[in-house]
């Protein structure tokens, strides 16, 4: 099952993107509906408000007054965070039933969480994939004066009310922004949904890795580090045997070329821990590569048996990631986070590391996979970088406990 977490800014036409998604087939469970389905009379929700807020915000025959509750807790922090207390653990809990109830008609179905305040309650790392839905601020502002008959105040209001669209959209897996038509938003989301989740759902259904082709392509991405943070977060609250995710290889570099490929290394006890935390990791979107595999040793620990890992590749088709999974204290783990803090350090080392990379990509450009241009990088690890690295973790006193989880 895919879990998709929808979002936006209010009047950023998340309403629309979820009705397509809805029509496109997926199933849709929609937090608005839940927070007042959970507050309806006789629900034990609606007293806890009551006593909170008092009887004024009650209608004569009992339900909720709705607009009154808003007046009472607009300019008011801590009246929010109480009805906040109040309605959202159980709307979650509302939310985890209706989602086990798909799982069990379509195990294979797509889930999509319209949850307006998304980000507010921090629930961005708890789907394979995040979704906001963005417009510009003088638009949103004219939408819900004209067409919710709101004052200019009271919109400008609303908006700061929730986080700011940087806030949100720093938390997404896929911002589309909703500045033109209705239609141009219909398409944008079709052709998400066509492109992206529908294959991502497959693969997770199927415990598939996403297919690649191609020679390799080197590039440059300021966006890195922080699609790399959001899948460690992930990664990190999968179960307490995930010990640590770092982001190493090429793309934890700032400024050095790479394939456009995430490296993500997941820390673990054992090899056993590993391999009993598999199927977590297939059903999260990271489905094992079978076969055995193991780092390239060095002339310090030569034994291949100390370099054996586990690799997971992700099932989403656009987001690539390699995922390295390597037990705590093992050569190839030290080596990861050591090449990592070595390329951040020093300039020169990067600038012959690119050299490398480019000359190897031009080699191997038109084949059809990347693995002639990960064979001739082998040897420029082995003669060159390998023995620098080691002077340097002598002479600078690196050790892991010196390396910082990022």
């Amino acid at each position: 099952m895919l879990r998709v977490g929808l979002t936006g800014g209010i009047a950023a036409g998340k309403s629309l993107a979820a009705s397509v998604l809805q029509e496109l087939g997926a199933v849709l469970i929609d937090a608005d509906h839940l927070a007042r389905t959970v507050v309806e009379p006789g629900t034990e929700g609606l007293r806890e408000i009551a006593e909170a807020f008092g009887p004024e915000v009650l209608q004569e025959e009992g339900s909720l007054d709705r607009p009154a509750l808003g007046k009472r807790i607009f300019a008011d922090p801590d009246g929010r965070a109480t009805l906040n207390a109040i309605i959202h653990p159980r709307v979650r809990d509302a939310a985890a039933e209706a989602e086990s109830a798909a799982r069990a008609v379509s195990p294979g179905a797509v889930v999509v969480h319209d949850i307006p305040l998304l980000v507010e309650t921090g629930q961005e790392d708890s789907f394979h994939l995040v979704i906001v839905i963005d417009a510009p601020h003088q638009m949103r502002l004219r939408r819900m004066v004209e067409k919710r008959g709101m004052t200019e105040q009271e919109a400008r209001g609303r908006i700061a009310a929730q986080a700011d669209s940087s806030t949100r959209n720093a938390a997404a897996d896929v911002v589309l922004v909703n500045s033109g038509s209705p239609d141009d938003l219909v398409g944008a989301v079709e052709a998400l949904w066509r492109q992206r989740i529908v294959p991502f759902a497959r693969n997770i259904e199927l415990e598939q890795p996403a297919e690649r082709r191609g020679g390799p392509v080197l590039v440059q991405d300021a966006d890195w580090p922080r699609q790399a943070a959001l899948l460690a977060r992930r990664l990190g609250r999968l179960d307490p045997r995930a010990l640590r995710v770092d982001h190493i290889g090429s793309t934890s570099v700032r400024g050095l070329p790479a394939k456009d490929v995430l490296d993500l290394q997941l820390t673990v006890a054992s090899l056993r821990d590993a391999d009993d935390l598999s199927g977590s990791l297939a059903r999260a979107g990271f489905p094992r590569l079978p076969g055995s595999w193991q780092d390239t040793p060095t002339a310090e620990v030569p034994q291949p048996e100390k370099w054996q890992k586990r690799l997971h590749c992700n099932a989403d088709p656009e987001r690539p990631v390699n995922l390295h999974v390597r037990v705590e204290g093992s050569p190839g783990w030290q080596y990861a986070l050591a090449f990592r803090d070595w390329l951040r350090s020093n300039s020169d080392i990067t600038a012959a590391y690119a050299a490398e990379k480019e000359r190897c990509a031009a080699m191997h450009r038109e084949d059809s996979t990347t693995a002639g241009y990960a064979a001739c990088k082998e040897d420029w690890f082995t003669t060159f970088a390998s023995p620098r690295l080691s002077s340097w973790r002598n002479d600078v006193g690196w050790s892991p406990a010196r390396s910082r989880p990022s």
